[in-house]
């Protein structure tokens, strides 16, 4: 981005005045969307006329009381040939080069998503051939915020692809877009926003996080905005009802000494302390202990308190006084102590300590858990700390603020500051963080609604529906997985401009991360296209279904259903009772897959319901058939 400001604006005495800003997500060598509207959003002085020219189109607007402006050029067919957009008002100017015109789309969701081109299958030659100067890449930081923000956690560049700036880059969205490249041959945009780990509700729009989770939620975030301190005073009453339903209402906050304290192994994560149950069962919530002195000066003033990152969450208590909730297994808490929490001489600092997965504990080393006086004397906090294993081992309950799975935190700081551009879509790869939390496509269709609001009305909603991954069965089973998997079809059958892109046979059932992002990335690309993806309409039986047999019917099939190595497998015939469901094998014909009933009730169809399902049906395409359950009808 290059700036030019006048002798107006150079003169000018009133220093907040600047030429006009485009929104954060614009930039050199974007990509606009072809066929729609080119909207341009930004900041300028407040009241100020905006002027934009684009390519010899001129667009005038007003920016608001808060400067906020917006101008919207006409729709233009794709086209590689380079554009300039300049942005004036009485204060300077602004310029964007080469701009180019095709199609733009959003890749997002966790770590299959976020996986890059350099872990993919085939990755030596697909760098080698990566350059391309009408492919575009737009990499955003990982940043989190309570509200939206205008700008990234760091500057953000649009970069042409090349080896260099495609082997960190979202592989399923690199495959897509190449596939994209080569079949419509006009530039693609892609943008990157990823976050390992991340729950769905951490990507919502402040009106769906409003909508799904009440005004209290939303103004829980604001709060913590102004004033983390306050905010988790608002919210430890949550844990406290949580911790002491639990645990038959005992309040260990209250009375520490009621637990049993041991002094910890080592200053290290928990999983290194041999012998005490937290080497093989990490998962837990942990109480720490450790006292400090303070003098009467250092206790007269408000301090703060550093606990270094605690793997996954704290919440963490000065003298029995609440002071800090975070999430965040590499997040530095830094709490702030009222001066009425404090005293002179001995002072406690409790923690209660909650790890989800894999390591669990102190992140840092002593160094970075101290306690500041208000007159800036600083008293480690030491590494000989005291623990005591909790009873309780349920999860504790996430404030809204949570650094994975927060409400809206990442959206606010990733997707909010790409501003209002139109894009043809967004390709979303999410659901393993959400597995085992009911109505994942009511949070789906808000997400839809939120990346609508801000990118336009016609912007395509690709899901890709989990891959397997995880305990393969014998038997029929329910399966979080497969629940989660079917709540992500349902989502896309209740919109009228989604596509679902099954991973269901592309997963390793030892690894959560597979590789084969190179067929994801192709069949969303037709996805992305409209093509036709298989996907089940109904199960019958009786008309003209064969006697004694049931008949499943798919549209979106190119050619025949066909099935590698024998009968169709994975297919359940169930009652309506659980644990009814019994694996039968079908016969794969045309659009249809026939199943033979058992003389048992049959009142729902299971396909592929497991963790990590065994699967051999696919279209001409070699296009694998979703995961799903069907009612039976006749």
């Amino acid at each position: 981005m290059r700036r030019i400001v006048t002798l107006a604006a150079l003169l000018a005495t009133t220093p907040a005045l600047a030429a006009p800003d485009p929104a954060a997500g614009y930039g050199d060598r974007m990509v606009l969307q072809r066929g729609q509207p080119i909207v341009i959003g930004g900041t300028a002085a407040p009241g100020g006329e905006v002027r934009g020219t684009l390519g010899g189109e001129t667009a005038t607007a007003r920016a608001d009381a808060d400067g906020a402006f917006r101008l919207t050029f006409a729709a233009r067919e794709g086209s590689a040939d380079p554009l300039t957009l300049t942005l004036s008002d009485s204060t300077g100017e602004t310029r964007l080069t080469d701009l180019v015109v095709g199609d733009v789309w959003l890749c997002s969701g966790q770590s299959n998503m976020e996986l890059s081109v350099s872990r993919a299958l085939n990755t030596w030659n697909e760098l080698r051939m990566a350059a391309d100067p009408q492919m575009r890449l737009l990499m955003v930081p990982k940043v989190t915020a309570a509200v939206e923000q205008a700008e990234f956690g760091e500057p953000v560049q649009w970069r042409a692809a090349t080896s260099e700036t495609v082997e960190p880059f979202s592989a399923a969205c690199f495959f897509m877009g190449k596939r994209l490249r080569a079949e419509n041959g006009v530039p693609v945009g892609l943008i990157h926003a990823n976050w390992g780990g991340s729950g769905a509700s951490a990507w919502m729009s402040p009106s769906s996080v409003r909508t799904l989770y009440g005004p209290e939620a939303a103004d829980l975030l604001k709060l913590y905005q102004r004033d983390p301190f306050a905010a988790a005073q608002a919210f430890v009453p949550q844990w406290y009802d949580w911790w002491a339903n639990a645990d038959g209402g005992r309040e260990p906050w209250t009375d520490p000494d009621s637990l049993s304290w041991q002094p910890i192994p080592r200053f290290s994560f928990w999983n290194e302390w041999t012998g005490t149950g937290l080497d093989t069962q990490p998962a837990a919530n942990v109480w720490l202990r450790q006292r400090f002195t303070l003098t009467a000066e250092q206790a007269r003033n408000p301090g703060t308190l550093a606990i270094g990152a605690i793997d996954d969450l704290d919440l963490t208590w000065v003298n029995g006084q609440p002071v800090g909730y975070t999430f965040g297994w590499g997040v530095e808490r830094t709490y702030r102590v009222p001066a009425d929490y404090l005293r002179e001489g001995e002072n406690e600092v409790l923690i209660a300590a909650s790890n989800n997965w894999d390591t669990g504990g102190f992140f840092a080393g002593p160094d970075r858990l101290f306690f500041t006086a208000g007159n800036g004397s600083i008293v480690p906090l030491g590494a000989d700390w005291q623990y005591s294993i909790g009873a309780v081992s349920q999860r504790p309950p996430r404030a809204p603020w949570d650094a994975i799975e927060g409400m809206g935190v990442m959206h606010n700081a990733m997707i909010a500051p790409l501003g209002p551009m139109r894009l043809a879509g967004v390709a979303w790869y999410q659901g393993e963080a959400d597995v085992g939390k009911p109505a994942y496509d009511v949070r789906l269709a808000q997400l839809f609604q939120g990346w609508r609001r801000q990118f336009g009305d016609q912007a395509r909603m690709l899901v890709v529906q989990l891959a397997n991954y995880g305990q393969r069965v014998t038997e029929p089973v329910e399966s979080g997985w497969a629940t989660l998997r079917e709540e992500q079809r349902q989502a896309v059958l209740a919109d009228d401009n989604a596509a679902l892109v099954t991973a269901i046979d592309i997963g390793e059932p030892s690894d959560i991360h597979p590789a084969n992002k190179n067929v994801l990335g192709l069949r969303l690309a037709m996805a992305a296209q409209g093509e036709g993806l298989p996907m089940p309409v109904a199960a019958l039986t009786g008309g003209e279904v064969p006697e004694g047999m049931l008949a499943v019917s798919f549209d979106g099939v190119e050619g025949s259903l066909r099935t590698y190595g024998g009968p169709a497998l994975s297919f359940e015939l169930c009652g309506p009772a659980e644990g009814s469901c019994r694996f039968v094998p079908g016969t794969a014909q045309d659009n249809a897959v026939f199943l033979p009933l058992d003389g048992q009730p049959v009142t729902r169809v299971r396909y592929a319901w497991a963790d990590a399902p065994v699967t051999n049906l696919y279209d001409e395409r070699d296009v694998a058939v979703p995961g799903f359950e069907l009612m039976v009808g006749e």
